[in-house]
């Protein structure tokens, strides 16, 4: 029996755990959290970091593993290389993927290589950065080096802006590192996002998808996803053969990776994440309805060396999202209430909170209630519902014995 060593027990993962045992392998979880809900589905919990690479070695070697899986988990995806290099298991070159999981390591690697970038420069200190600002031109994004979900990201337009921003980012940042780069105009309604699967150096399978953002409370907080993807086919090939070029300068050759793309008013394409695992926040769940690949089976079994692609062709196109069920108050989760319009289109619902469960603002995507998965019948309907959910969907927060009610 085949030893898979999973990295992070989430709800979230235990997708890539409940696969592995679907499989026959002996499954094995790292999780620092005591209270994780992946150590109820795997044959065997140690409590270490997923980030702590040299315990996750040793541990790796004791157990003598056969594959490691960093499923949907951006912070463990180097560790996961590391342990792979070191024991001569299936990976990538470990010094590729901690430029992919690190934004100023990535965006001296785009400069580095003539790939379009934003200007961009990274800082420990504040008042460097600060000073540092007269080099550019707002507005100015700020974010963490090494987070994930948008999670201390902020646009800023002036300097008077900068202190709570800076701090923010460097609060969410395990290398309390802050990048600043200046904005990128988008020329399309949604980022261009998604997962592809990588084998034997080339893509073979390019998942793309609409990235949707909450423009009311912070733009780059990402609401949900759909599918097909709207960008016309000529950009997406452009974006194909930009991945592409990474790819090979990077020496990737195996597994999934999620992108994030966009393009400038110019027509000019600008990557702005790549990142050596699976989307999360069930995107591979949402790839598998659209065009049936499973990219939890890619994952997992390219770790142990048995990755098999399979491509169906689908006749009949289908259209489908997820969206993030969050509130924009502070309070006790209280109520959820879904429109007799939008009942019918869901198919699944994932709930991460419980009546009752104290909640914050959405302001990251570790901060989401549920994720819905649904179903439409056109693209008019999908786009239209997409635009307009919060009008079917009513989150009710009970805040200083008030019940305030998000439409």
């Amino acid at each position: 029996m085949k030893k898979v060593l999973l990295l992070g027990g989430s709800s979230e993962q235990v997708i890539a755990i409940n696969y592995a045992k679907e499989q026959g392998y002996y499954t094995i979880l790292c999780d620092y959290l005591i209270d994780n809900p992946g150590q109820y589905y795997c044959d065997e919990y140690h409590c270490v970091s997923t980030t702590d690479k040299d315990a996750v070695l040793e541990l790796a070697r004791q157990k003598n593993i056969d594959g490691i899986v960093a499923y949907s988990s951006e912070v463990a995806t180097a560790t996961a290389a590391y342990v792979a290099n070191k024991l001569n298991l299936p990976s990538n070159p470990y010094e590729s993927v901690l430029i992919l999981s690190n934004k100023n390591l990535f965006r001296d690697f785009l400069k580095n290589n003539g790939f379009n970038c934003p200007k961009a420069k990274s800082f420990h200190s504040k008042i460097e950065a600060k000073d540092a600002l007269i080099e550019f031109q707002f507005p100015v994004m700020v974010k963490p080096v090494d987070s994930t979900g948008s999670r201390g990201v902020s646009r800023i337009y002036s300097v008077e802006e900068f202190n709570k921003a800076f701090e923010n980012a460097q609060s969410k940042s395990q290398q309390k590192m802050v990048i600043m780069e200046e904005y990128i105009d988008m020329a399309h309604e949604c980022t261009i996002g998604g997962d592809l699967i990588v084998l034997n150096g080339k893509i073979e399978y390019c998942g793309f998808i609409n990235g949707y953002r909450d423009i009311e409370i912070n733009s780059f907080v990402p609401t949900g996803n759909s599918y097909p993807v709207s960008i016309e086919e000529e950009k997406l090939e452009i974006v194909r053969k930009e991945l592409q070029k990474v790819i090979d300068l990077l020496n990737i050759k195996m597994g999934v990776l999620n992108l994030d793309v966009v393009f400038d008013q110019n027509g000019k394409p600008f990557i702005i994440e790549m990142a050596a695992r699976n989307g999360a926040n069930r995107v591979s769940q949402l790839l598998e309805m659209a065009t049936g690949v499973n990219l939890v089976k890619v994952i997992v079994d390219a770790a142990v060396n048995n990755l098999v692609i399979e491509v169906k062709d689908i006749i009949t196109p289908k259209y489908y999202s997820t969206y993030y069920l969050h509130s924009l108050e502070k309070g006790t989760f209280n109520k959820i209430i879904f429109s007799d319009e939008i009942k019918d289109n869901i198919i699944q619902k994932v709930m991460y909170r419980k009546l009752g469960d104290e909640i914050d603002g959405f302001d990251g995507l570790d901060k989401i209630i549920g994720i819905l998965l649904l179903e439409y019948s056109s693209f008019e309907e999908l786009n239209s519902k997409m635009k307009n959910m919060k009008s079917y969907i009513d989150i009710q927060i009970k805040t200083n014995e008030v019940i305030y009610a998000e439409n």
